[in-house]
């Protein structure tokens, strides 16, 4: 049995390569905790999880001082028994984003290692359902972009085999939202999929307005539409339109899901692996939306949701946003709009040290032994 013997912590921020805004905010920089896990037989595993811009001093303050010291010791493959202790130990803060973001870049890192010292990389080892993903892009859908940039993103996206296209709504009036979709939905025809999100923008009675108005354009889905604490107005939403309504980037619970499904208010589950608190909880939300005969479509993270959508049946869609090719040396491989799970051990992430070294911040680096 081998224990672990070793944690560090390490975080760098990521600024975004292109300028990202939506319906209520603006992506300016992803703090990204990195984890690292020795155990008794020399053994490594690394995780991580992300911000989009605040929280990541608190989000280690909790790694330090409450998380990683109660590693030391356990037995690194009871990754479950480990998760639920950890959540417990933390139960005054749970359940909410900083804790499960701390959570999940513990959990990420205990997965990788269990992967590695099977050499199996995490698709297989997590479910092995199939070895390829559907990609559609986000990038060039943000709310700023003009009508005609929209456009010609799609058509390039379309061009490389990608089966769609996210664009942002959330303009002052829903004929903006409408002429900038259409020109989109003209432009690519009516076989390539647009998707939507409002990031949570919209009060109800809006959403339903914009959701009819919008209805022509044969959406694939309308994504975060509301306040995602308000779950009976995403029921009211749901049953009023045949446009599929997407959940689950600000979920942090897998009850939260449980509801959302029993309720009939959505369509499509975006579970975050890096909100959720890892890969133990992801798994858990994904089978149970199979039981609701409903598709997993995780929010970011490409690097890893690849693996974890090839990883069950129901999973459909990952989404195209590069944000770690400045401390990476492996890329997501994608054939004909199609990414492709890593065939290496883990989860088949190759960190480059010394960039990360090298942006590392100095005060949250620590190593606990």
């Amino acid at each position: 049995m081998a224990r672990i013997e070793r944690v560090e912590l390490k975080m760098v921020d990521l600024k975004p390569k292109v300028v990202r805004t939506d319906a209520i905010q603006s992506f300016v920089s992803q703090e990204t905790p990195i984890v690292t896990i020795t155990d008794s037989d020399g053994a490594t595993g690394t995780g991580y999880s992300y911000t989009i811009g605040t929280g990541g001093s608190s989000v280690m303050r909790l790694l330090a001082d409450h998380l990683a010291p109660r590693l030391i010791g356990r037995d690194a493959d009871q990754i479950e028994a480990i998760w639920h202790e950890l959540e417990f130990a933390t139960h005054a803060t749970t359940i909410g984003a900083i804790t499960s973001i701390a959570l999940a870049a513990v959990d990420t890192a205990l997965w990788d290692l269990r992967a590695r010292k099977q050499n199996l990389p995490l698709w297989k080892l997590a479910g092995g359902a199939k070895d390829r993903c559907p990609l559609y892009t986000t990038e060039g859908g943000w709310l700023h972009i003009a009508p005609e940039a929209l456009v010609e993103d799609a058509l390039e996206a379309k061009s490389k085999g990608f089966r769609g296209s996210k664009v942002k709504i959330g303009k002052p009036s829903g004929s903006e939202d409408f002429a900038r979709l259409a020109a989109v939905r003209k432009a690519v025809g009516d076989a390539y999929e647009i998707m939507t999100d409002a990031n949570q923008g919209f009060m109800v009675d809006e959403a339903i307005r914009r959701a009819e108005r919008l209805k022509d354009i044969d959406l694939a889905w309308l994504e975060e539409p509301l306040p995602a604490d308000d779950i009976e107005g995403h029921v009211r939403l749901n049953r009023s339109t045949a446009t599929p309504v997407a959940i689950g980037e600000s979920l942090y619970s897998i009850r939260h899901f449980r509801e959302y499904m029993q309720k009939g208010a959505c369509s499509i589950v975006q579970v975050d692996a890096g909100r959720i608190g890892g890969i133990t909880p992801w798994l858990k939300v994904a089978h149970a939306a199979e039981a609701f005969d409903m598709p997993v479509c995780p929010h970011f993270l490409m690097e890893l949701h690849v693996s974890l959508t090839c990883a069950v049946p129901n999973g459909k869609y990952v989404e195209y946003i590069p944000q770690l090719d400045d401390i990476t040396t492996s890329r997501l491989v994608i054939e004909n709009g199609m990414a492709l799970a890593p065939t290496t051990a883990g989860l088949g992430i190759a960190w480059d040290w010394d960039a990360i070294d090298n942006r590392s911040i100095p005060e949250f680096n620590r190593d606990i032994r």
